[in-house]
């Protein structure tokens, strides 16, 4: 079968500009060779299927055309077989259940956790990771979270500079953590050494969207959204990049260093000027309340109470535990919405619902009651769920 796949067809002379702009895009397919035109005026280069649809400039400016892609046969592209070549089949073997996988890619990023039985192997596990993905710059090990703003514990093991593999002493300038993410067609500047977010989660994040294109169609205006846990601002990215859904936002974060990266992504996002530097929770607009805040004392500013109607509860560890000092905040003039993510014991997802439905005033008539919904495995017995309240107005 023909592997038919959209190219980029660019000059000979720009091909290394328009190349190292693909690159830090992450558009370039991987496993996937640069060809020349029949003419050889030209080069093809192969495009992932991550890119836009409609390409901006410069890209606009060149040619797309539809045609066979041909595969790099200098990349092999099974980390497996990478790693065998480096530790041999007798130790791949032995520790089967325990080798890595599964990563998760955060720009030109990979971050991987590596079981402790076979720590020992780490160098070789980051050295067959970046062979079998070229587009990859810098592995990270995942340690877990750690302290009050569960930042991830993310270690260096192996980066690419100049085509040479480093799993020891990584040069300084490839140590770079903070990268560009492309989701859903918006840019979101992340750093997942200070402030993490999953990108796993992303159609998590599109069920958000469409909940929220729900409401307003309900309301018949657009939304004021409130994100007390808004990290760099991935959930707002989506809803924000609606046309006509979102007016007023409020977001605030206790992580000093998200609510900087947010400042960043909004100024991008809105074409409005944000200060470099975080603050406390404030207007910077009529239609925007952004800085550093405690979400479970934002019910106690009365200029914030029952004005917001979709809120976000994206503290899945102790969501629960949040909900009720969340509560006020709602618009309860006409029907609200609260979003929220919970990790939970598969045992205990019966008992949960119980709970949260225990906590939120009556659900909106004809809605089911908020039912957590398993999204993935968070570790062998946790599991990661999401639920949605519509919540009727006040009488």
């Amino acid at each position: 079968m023909m592997n038919m796949m959209r190219h980029l067809l660019v000059p000979n002379r720009k091909v290394e500009a328009i190349l190292v702009q693909i690159t830090e895009h992450n558009w370039l397919a991987e496993g996937q060779r640069i060809f020349s035109s029949d003419d050889g005026s030209h080069r093809l280069i192969p495009l992932a299927v991550s890119a836009d649809s409609n390409l901006p400039k410069p890209f606009s400016n060149f040619d797309i055309i539809v045609c066979e892609g041909k595969i790099d046969e200098r990349i092999d592209t099974d980390w497996w077989n990478h790693l065998t070549k480096l530790v041999g089949k007798e130790t791949v073997f032995k520790y089967q259940e325990s080798w890595p996988s599964s990563h998760e890619f955060f720009g030109d990023m990979m971050i991987v956790r590596i079981d402790d039985e076979i720590k020992s192997y780490t160098s070789e596990i980051a050295e067959a990771k970046l062979l079998s993905h070229p587009s990859i710059r810098l592995v990270l090990s995942d340690g877990g979270v750690m302290g009050e703003y569960r930042i991830r514990d993310l270690e260096p093991i192996g980066a690419r500079k100049e085509s040479i593999i480093y799993t020891e002493k990584i040069p300084v300038d490839s140590l770079n953590t903070k990268v560009l993410i492309k989701e859903s067609g918006r840019f979101i500047s992340c750093d997942p050494t200070v402030a993490y977010y999953s990108t796993k989660l992303q159609t998590e994040r599109l069920e958000t969207l469409s909940l929220a294109k729900e409401l307003r169609a309900e309301l018949n205006r657009p939304l004021a959204v409130c994100d007390p846990f808004c990290g760099v601002g991935p959930a707002l990215s989506t809803l924000i990049g609606e046309k006509g859904l979102v007016d007023e936002v409020l977001a605030s974060d206790l992580n000093s260093k998200a609510v900087e990266l947010l400042f960043e992504n909004l100024q991008r996002w809105d074409k409005r000027k944000y200060p470099k530097k975080t603050d406390h929770l404030k207007n910077y607009y009529t239609d925007r309340i952004i800085g550093l805040a405690d979400a479970t004392k934002l019910s106690k500013n009365p200029e914030l109470t029952g004005r917001w109607d979709l809120i976000l509860v994206n503290l899945p560890h102790r969501t629960i535990e949040f909900l009720p000092s969340l509560i006020p905040l709602l618009n309860r003039k006409n029907p609200s919405l609260i979003r929220g993510r919970v990790i939970v014991a598969e045992s205990e997802i019966s008992s949960t619902n119980e709970k949260i439905n225990s906590i939120l005033p009556s659900i909106l008539p004809g809605k089911p009651k908020p039912k957590l919904k398993i999204k993935r495995d968070y570790s062998s017995a946790l599991r990661l769920c999401s639920f949605e309240a519509w919540i009727s107005p006040e009488d």
